[in-house]
């Protein structure tokens, strides 16, 4: 298949609004694809959502590949750049020009782009930037104006032409289904099971929806739903029911084959080399050949008191100084599912059967790997001092759980509960940000957030306070500005329009209507409190969200 057939559906796609229109246009396509594997292109990925590998390539890599390739000079495609704020209409620009000028024709295809991105990330030591150069101007050499738009978009990871998850699910049952509930919830948990939209592709072709949990791969995790009560728990997951500490770290979906010990997060990021620690835990307290967990690591201090989430968030994503962060900030690895063991899917066994696998493969050793506290009782008031443990021990609170309810990968389900004091904060993600002065010059220092509307994100405050000015303090200034330069799109005076992919965890004291914010509400006193890195961007507040605690804060004034 030519790239080109490919870049007129991305055009087609970009100019078109409607969900419904999106949709039947991709499953039309997703009818003649010739490999399921060129699915990861229409999302602008190369590989499955699993597989965490990037192209590695900056904004002035490609600025350079497009100078040489259009023979263009650095200073005016920089230029251009500002003014378009687009690598992508850049290429389109230049080389519009360039292909006027020699007449040549597009002779790209699809295997060979993927082919020559696949090859980037596996690029490493002496000459990496001149051999990923000289795959993207190979590339670039043979494109024409819209392929090379779609192209440099793609290896930014910036395709913006509207298509998600769920347009991708949808699209797939209605070229292949008959267009129900049921259906779609076939494809959802393909995914959910897989997390590889060619092998759903595949299974909704043939009608065969038999996936399997691999190892060594993750799959989506289960959410919870909230309670606002102990009562209400009862009530939705029935008696008895188990009650479990909420711990305030970070999903870990872990899988074991023999000494292969993989770590996913819960937005399928692969951290294992960011953790030796809890790859050693396993390894000396699991004693099984094979084995899919489902935990939450925590961390603690010199002092053996548990910490907040933000201490040890840093740990997430770093690459370097492993060993010194292992040290300084240690965590205790919380089980609390497990989902494979020995080459069984424990899936559709109930939570109860699960926990007593679980019980009898872990040896625990307090400060490194436990399970997590549990009671299962009938009893509100039993219930309810459990959950004041859980918060006096530092814990955001408790899970409420259905003794006989299996575990759906993906899903937010009636059957798992979530109970945290009412406090007021929300996950917000950043869409911009204003440079700093006098001592806070050379930062980014205050940071507009969104919350979602649909497709859209829509403002709701400006956040000035909460980061430290020195690192060691916390999250600080200086390493949320390096976070944000990245992903810059345009610059307007002291302002930057950054791509929504910074998540927080913003505190504030209420909410209040206003037209200062394109959401039509504001946050009072708003204040950042942790960077969210575990976080995917489908799980931020919405506009839904804004509307009901705004009338909730309302109704208790009045």
């Amino acid at each position: 298949m030519k790239y080109l057939n490919l870049a007129n559906l991305y055009l087609k796609l970009e100019e078109t609004s409607s969900y419904l229109e999106k949709t039947e246009i991709l499953s039309e396509f997703l009818k003649k694809l010739e490999k399921p594997e060129h699915i990861y292109l229409l999302q602008g990925k190369i590989f499955p959502d699993w597989d965490e590998r990037e192209t590695g390539i900056s904004q002035q890599l490609v600025i350079k590949a497009l100078g040489k390739s259009a023979g263009e000079e650095k200073d005016k495609i920089i230029k251009l750049f500002k003014e378009l704020g687009d690598l992508g209409l850049v290429a389109e620009k230049i080389f519009k020009r360039k292909k006027q000028s020699t007449l040549s024709k597009s002779s790209l295809d699809v295997d060979k782009v993927l082919v020559n991105l696949q090859k980037l990330p596996d690029l490493q030591g002496k000459g990496t930037v001149e051999r990923k150069l000289s795959l993207v101007i190979e590339l670039l050499n043979s494109a024409s104006s819209l392929e090379a738009k779609y192209l440099v978009r793609t290896l930014l990871n910036s395709l913006r032409i509207g298509i998600g998850a769920g347009t991708m699910r949808d699209s797939i049952a209605l070229a292949f289904m008959e267009k129900n509930k049921e259906n779609l919830d076939k494809v959802q948990h393909a995914y959910d099971m897989s997390t590889d939209f060619a092998k759903v592709l595949e299974a909704a072709r043939k009608n065969r929806f038999n996936l399997k949990i691999g190892l060594g791969k993750p799959i989506k995790v289960m959410l919870a739903l909230k309670a606002d009560s102990i009562k209400q728990g009862f009530e939705k997951v029935g008696k008895p029911a188990v009650f479990e500490y909420k711990y305030d770290g970070f999903r870990m979906l872990i899988t074991k084959d023999k000494d292969n010990i993989q770590i996913f997060t819960r937005r399928l990021d692969n951290v294992t080399s960011q953790f030796p620690d809890v790859v050693k835990y396993i390894k000396d307290s699991v004693k099984v050949k094979s084995c899919i967990l489902d935990g939450e690591a925590v961390g603690y201090n010199k002092k053996k008191q548990y910490q907040p989430f933000q201490a040890i968030s840093q740990r997430i994503k770093r690459k370097y100084e492993v060993d010194r962060l292992t040290k300084e900030l240690p965590i205790e690895l919380n089980l609390f599912d497990i989902v494979y063991l020995n080459g069984k899917s424990l899936l559709d066994k109930p939570f109860k059967f699960r926990r007593e696998r679980l019980e009898k493969i872990i040896k625990e050793k307090k400060w490194k790997i436990v399970l997590a506290k549990q009671i299962i009782t009938s009893d509100e008031k039993k219930a309810e001092k459990f959950y004041k443990a859980a918060l006096k021990e530092g814990q955001e609170g408790l899970m409420i759980k259905k003794l006989d309810a299996r575990y759906k990968p993906g899903a937010r389900v009636g059957y798992m509960l979530k109970l945290k004091p009412a406090d007021k904060e929300l996950d917000l993600v950043i869409t911009g940000a204003e440079a700093g002065t006098g001592k806070r010059a050379g930062w980014l220092t205050s940071y507009y957030v969104a919350c979602k509307s649909g497709k859209e994100y829509r403002e709701v405050g400006k956040v000035s306070t909460g980061l430290k000015e020195k690192e060691e303090q916390g999250l600080s200034f200086k390493e949320l500005t390096k976070k944000i330069k990245p992903l810059i799109t345009k610059e307007h005076g002291r302002r930057v329009e950054i791509k929504p992919k910074l998540i927080v965890t913003v505190v504030y004291q209420n909410i209040q209507r206003s037209p200062k914010y394109n959401s039509g509400y504001a946050l009072r006193f708003p204040r950042i409190t942790a960077l969210r890195n575990d976080k995917p961007i489908s799980e931020i507040a919405t506009i839904e969200d804004m509307k009901n605690e705004s009338g909730r804060e309302n109704k208790w004034r009045v």
